[in-house]
This record gives structure tokens, C-alpha cells and sequence, in this order.
């Protein structure tokens, strides 16, 4: 597989910044593209902890992740910088996730994190340092067009493809990112660190919220949040009380166990509202949604957004990270909005999570943009046959 970035002019012409997080991926990066004779340097950025030494499990982008950043950078004899980008991470990243969890949303802050931290404040960093792109290895695929822009390809890898949580890319930011992983497997990714020389190479993936390594949010949202987890009702569809809960921000859609009530029947959490500090359940076909209303929507594909909807596009989406995309309709909503209707219903669509949008169900699909959901109604209301319909009929 080749190592060029597609840019103008020789490898050691064309300055790269890599985006070093100390795990094995992004310093196979700069291995890679080091050993390609780019110029490249390393960037490290300190998030949370205040740089401290210590390592947590599932974390990244503190502590020993710096120490590995740097080790890597001088195995490979790249220039590499710490940049401390902890008060910027604080408030694009971690209180908007306070804020979400608080208004009744599921939020994705990896996706944010890529946004507004990676791809807005270290794109113009590396402008700043006169690089031509910046890399990073996340395991998506950038391809050039004929137009002379750039697309977005699922991974190579299903099972490592992170194009959801780059579903908010902008084309002017495609245009300067490159992702040398999104074509290889993690094995091989892996192999190569361990043929550079990498002590990282058997390094352990990041999991998680990088700064939630133990997964319990709800901690974090309260001590950024105090009286956040204000207590209130759990009501069923018909708004009859079941029992109360101590804090809207321990529950998500879909959710099912921990409800503390016993009615003889599965109850899912079917809705969130923070207005009244309720939680409402109800039985799992509650939680089908046949119609998606998005906010923030980025569109990837042909043309503008609103061109799109005129002609109603049959596209692919998912919901979540760990489920496969879907066949539905982009379209027009109230208020100028843009909306998803789904062929099929899906279960625990929830507010703040992000439903991106594809050009195909299976392999290395081009990705269309996404959007952020911002609420959905139960009954699917699609009438006509998609396309992946119509092949499977055949």
C-alpha cells in the first residue's frame, strides 16, 4: 500500500503534522510517513490532568501517553511538541458533555473532541507551523475527487471504522486531513509499529470517554454540574408514577436495567425530560423510531444539503458507533429542518448521539456527512421501496 498523501510536490517538501496521542495508531502514522521522507512533526495534545504521569486504564491524551508520544518521535527522529490544550478541551468538549447529559442527551464527545479540539484548533496549529496537511490515526479513508476536493471512505476494517465520529468533517477540513490507517487492518497497523521499532506496539487501544476511563458519568457531570442529579419521577407512557430516581443524568434511552422498579414486564427507558425531571419507560416497542429530526447537519455528498433534499436521496445511517448503517430517506422536516425516515424502525434512537449518513450498507462506503439528533417520533411512516429492498427481493 502506497504511503503518499496525495499533496504537490516531494515527500520532503511537504511539511506534516501528525497528531500523536501515544497509542500505536498515530505512531505508526509518523512512522510511516517519516519513513516515507515527509517532514513531519509530532504534536501531542495535553487534554485533562494537567499532564499528570500517571496512566489510566481506557485513557488517552495524558500522562504516559505523552511520555509514549515523545519516546516514539525520538525512535523516529521527528521533532515533537506538547501543546497544552486543557482549558479549549474543558470547554468544547467536557462541559458540553455535562450539558448534554443534563438536558436529557446522550452525547458523543469523541465526535466533538475530533471537531472542535482535532480538526478546528490543531488544523490551524499546523497552518501555523507551515504544514501542507495534518494526519492522524483514526481509521477512516480520504480520497481525492475529480473536482479537486477530497471524500471521506469508511475503513477498510469494518470492526475499526471510525467514520461516525468523523461524520461532522467539513470538506475545507478534508481538503488539509489525511488518514494513512483508514486501508490497513489493525493486525497490520500493529505489525508495522512492531517492524519501526515501537514500544507501543502491543500498546492497549483507548476506551471509552478518554476522560471517564471508568465509566461511571455521572460522577463527572456532578462535580462540573452540582445539583445536576436532582431527583424526580419515573412515570410509564400514560405519565402514571412507577417510582423516582435520584438524577435524570443516570439514564439513556433505551436503557433497561437499574430502573428500581419491579412491574413484572421489561420496561425500557423510553424518553428523557428535563424540564420536568422525569424519566418515562414504557415496553421495548416504545422505543421504535421510525423518523429522525437532526441539528448540526454537515453534508459530505454532492452538492449542498438543500439540493439534496429536493430530490429526497435513499442513503445509509447509523444511529450508534456499534450498529451497521441503515437504509432510509434524507428529507425535508418543519422548519426548514433536515430529517431521516427510516425504512425499518430502530430502537433506542436518543437525543445528542449522531446519526451519520452513508452511500452504501457494506464495505468501504463513502460517508455523506451526519448530523446530531435532536429528538424522534415512534411510528415509521416509510411507504415506498429503498433500494436495498429492491436487491434483496432480486
Amino acid at each position: 500500500m502506497s504511503n503518499s498523501l496525495d499533496t504537490e510536490g516531494k515527500p520532503a517538501d511537504t511539511r506534516v503534522v501528525v497528531a500523536m496521542s501515544g497509542g500505536v495508531d498515530s505512531s505508526v502514522t509518523a512512522a510511516l510517513l517519516a519513513d516515507a521522507g515527509y517532514d513531519v512533526v509530532g504534536i501531542t495534545l495535553q487534554l485533562y490532568d494537567h499532564g499528570a504521569a500517571t496512566h489510566r486504564k481506557g485513557a488517552c491524551c495524558a500522562g504516559r501517553d505523552i511520555h509514549d508520544a515523545r519516546a516514539v518521535a525520538e525512535r523516529i527522529g521527528i521533532p515533537h511538541y506538547v501543546l497544552d490544550y486543557e482549558s479549549r478541551f474543558k470547554e468544547a468538549v467536557i462541559d458540553r458533555f455535562a450539558e448534554s447529559y443534563v438536558a436529557g442527551e446522550t452525547p458523543v464527545p469523541c465526535l466533538e473532541c475530533n471537531q472542535s479540539i482535532k480538526f478546528r484548533d490543531l488544523l490551524q496549529t499546523a497552518r501555523d507551523l507551515g504544514a501542507q496537511v495534518l494526519a492522524t490515526g483514526h481509521y477512516v479513508a480520504s480520497r481525492a475527487l475529480p473536482d479537486g476536493g477530497r471524500a471521506l471512505y469508511r475503513a477498510r476494517e469494518a470492526e475499526r471504522d471510525q467514520s461516525y465520529f468523523l461524520s461532522a468533517t467539513t470538506r475545507a477540513q478534508l481538503d488539509l486531513l489525511r488518514f494513512p490507517l483508514g486501508d490497513r487492518t489493525k493486525a497490520e497497523t500493529r505489525d508495522l509499529a512492531r517492524r519501526f521499532g515501537l514500544t507501543v506496539a502491543d500498546k492497549q487501544d483507548s476506551q471509552d470517554i478518554c476522560f471517564v476511563p471508568s465509566g461511571h458519568y455521572a460522577d463527572v457531570i456532578e462535580r462540573l454540574r452540582p445539583g445536576a442529579a436532582a431527583p424526580g419521577e419515573i412515570v410509564d407512557l400514560e405519565g402514571r408514577t412507577l417510582g423516582h430516581h435520584v438524577g435524570i443524568i443516570h439514564f439513556t434511552v433505551g436503557q433497561r436495567r437499574g430502573l428500581g422498579i419491579a412491574t413484572g414486564t421489561p420496561l425500557y427507558v423510553v424518553r428523557l425530560d428535563a424540564h420536568s425531571r422525569r424519566v418515562v419507560v414504557g415496553p421495548r416497542e416504545a422505543l421504535r423510531t421510525g423518523r429522525i429530526r437532526l441539528r448540526e447537519v454537515n453534508w459530505l455528498g454532492a452538492g449542498t444539503v438543500e439540493e439534496a433534499l429536493e430530490n429526497r436521496p435513499e442513503i445509509y445511517v447509523k444511529v450508534r458507533s456499534t450498529r451497521p448503517p441503515q437504509p432510509a430517506w434524507l428529507c425535508g422536516g418543519a422548519d426548514s429542518s433536515v430529517e431521516v425516515e427510516l425504512i425499518a424502525s430502530e430502537d433506542g434512537v436518543s437525543p445528542g448521539q449522531a446519526c451519520a449518513f452513508y452511500d452504501a450498507a457494506e464495505g468501504q462506503a463513502r460517508v455523506l456527512g451526519g448530523g446530531i439528533i435532536a429528538g424522534a417520533t415512534s411510528a415509521p411512516t416509510a411507504k415506498r421501496a429503498h433500494p436495498a429492498d429492491l436487491a434483496a427481493a432480486n
